[in-house]
């Protein structure tokens, strides 16, 4: 069966797949409006410039083809590194391209910061690493977005990175600055709640001032997650279940999102133990029940799952 392409009346709730979620996913697709998947789980990136570079698994594929058939699938990738000041790999944004054609993908996301270091060697921290938000930055951003959006002929969503330590004396807000990207680019924004709240718990600010701040019409996907203290740090562990902080948050943003178009909870393979199938599905149900309490219908005109 295809997936129902009509335009919803309201935001779907969707899942982040991991590997604990193989027989989950199959055994649930009418619990789910999306599915959100890192596509770098999915293959083996030999490098740029390597013949063929990227090499699919069938496992994980073999089950995307079979969740493709009834539900729509979103790419959030990991692997594109968009704020590394010397590598901008079309090869890699190619990649997505591709995928995004082959799985009708009605949006694809990817983290703004960067974990890729050029040079005679590339170095991959494996990590996303938090930028500075100026002018310098926005200058390098703007052209890639826009090269990227129209690449993958679908919106393009950047993510609110989660940071540990911050920057001096910024020349710009996070909310300014995803502001003024999201005007000068069309990019959309996935905004991590999570990632939001973490923030906001380790530098003393208020995140539901930030959402205040934050032009929510540009808003089209939502993550929501757990986490845990460690050493006097909330760390963004995505640790069991989504904290009622988050919780809190959502509820806030819905009913002021207008172009909202999904909801993903996301949680680390590792705390499969902790919430089980039931406990998947109780989380999905929560953050649905949130959206049709706001009961705010989409934007007339945006393209929807």
């Amino acid at each position: 069966m295809a997936p129902d392409r009509s335009t919803p009346s309201r935001a779907g709730v969707g899942l982040l797949f991991n590997p604990a979620l193989t027989s989950f996913v199959p055994a649930h697709l009418q619990a789910l409006d999306h599915l959100a998947v890192i596509p770098d789980r999915a293959w083996t990136d030999r490098g740029a410039g390597a013949q063929p570079r990227f090499q699919e698994l069938s496992a994980p594929i073999a089950l995307l083809e079979h969740a493709a058939e009834s539900v729509p699938l979103v790419l959030h990738s990991i692997g594109l590194s968009v704020c590394s000041a010397d590598i901008f790999d079309l090869e890699y944004v190619a990649q997505l391209a591709a995928w995004r054609e082959r799985f009708q993908c009605p949006w694809a996301s990817e983290h703004l910061s960067f974990s890729r270091v050029g040079g005679e060697h590339e170095r991959n921290a494996s990590v996303a690493l938090p930028i500075t938000y100026d002018r310098e930055m926005m200058e390098l951003l703007v052209p890639r977005l826009r090269e990227v959006s129209q690449r993958l002929g679908c919106p393009f969503l950047v993510e609110n990175p989660v940071y540990y330590v911050k920057f001096r004396d910024p020349e710009l807000t996070e909310p300014e600055f995803f502001n003024t990207l999201a005007e000068a680019t069309g990019c959309g924004l996935l905004l991590d709640l999570h990632n939001l709240y973490t923030n906001a718990r380790n530098h003393g600010f208020d995140a539901h001032a930030y959402l205040r701040e934050l032009e929510l019409q540009h808003v089209l996907e939502a993550h929501v997650a757990g986490g845990d203290e460690m050493m006097g740090f909330h760390t963004d562990s995505h640790v069991g279940a989504v904290i009622e902080p988050v919780w809190e948050l959502l509820e806030d943003l819905v009913g002021q999102a207008p172009r909202l178009r999904g909801v993903t909870f996301e949680f680390h393979e590792s705390s499969w133990p902790l919430l089980r199938e039931e406990g998947v599905l109780a989380q999905l149900e929560r953050a649905r029940a949130v959206v049709r309490r706001a009961s705010v219908p989409l934007q007339r005109g945006d393209p929807c799952p």
